[in-house]
């Protein structure tokens, strides 16, 4: 409870923390950047770490000098598609085993609606999927649990990597620092990840009015 609590603080405090970090830890706050978006979009036992938010803080940032715009651009860029990558490699070597298990680190509610996902929307789905939170995690591992051929996940994978971080990273940079959005940090925050969730909602509630109109 504690951990989550701690999360959630963070996440909507980033402007807040990430400054500390920044000051503390200078150009190795790359490093962490580079390791958070890695870690959430390549490991699928960590689906909930603040991905989109944090990209956008990161650009606001680089807006005020902290950070080279391009170079963050570029380090994020090759977190978020290595990550991916990493992910991929999971899913094909040992997806099935943890498909099947009853693993405490890997809830099959969120595989499965990822799995629903993928075949809804095919192999776009790792374009798409960059923009929701969980979701974003997950549909590498399915990829590579469905034997998706690498060629064709890896070009999705550029172009998703490439576009959700790009976004973020300019949003960021151009918008952050506008005194409405700078003295409502944590509300801009929030909205983001509301409106990263809201086509998981719409999916959810879809599928939920097609089968009570079925039944």
């Amino acid at each position: 409870m504690n951990y989550i609590k701690g999360l959630i603080d963070f996440i909507l405090h980033l402007d807040k923390y990430l400054s500390i970090i920044i000051q503390n830890y200078g150009v190795l706050t790359y490093v962490f950047l580079f390791l958070i978006v890695f870690c959430e979009t390549g490991l699928v036992v960590i689906p909930f770490l603040p991905g989109d938010s944090l990209i956008f803080a990161a650009g606001a940032f680089a807006a005020l000098g902290s950070f080279n715009v391009i170079t963050l651009f570029l380090i994020l860029c090759i977190a978020a598609i290595g990550g991916d990558t990493v992910n991929y490699f999971i899913g094909k070597t040992i997806g099935h085993k943890l498909y099947t298990s009853n693993s405490r680190f890997i809830k099959k509610e969120y595989l499965d609606k990822t799995q629903a996902f993928y075949e809804k929307h095919g192999g776009k789905t790792i374009i798409l999927a960059r923009f929701i939170p969980i979701i974003r995690t997950f549909a590498p591992f399915v990829a590579g649990l469905g034997e998706m051929h690498y060629p064709r996940f890896i070009s999705f994978n550029f172009i998703g990597g490439i576009t959700w971080v790009g976004l973020f990273t300019f949003l960021g940079y151009f918008f952050g620092n506008l005194p409405a959005v700078k003295d409502n940090f944590s509300f801009v925050i929030f909205a983001i990840i509301f409106i990263s969730i809201l086509p998981g909602v719409f999916g959810y509630l879809n599928s939920k009015f097609k089968k009570e109109k079925a039944s």
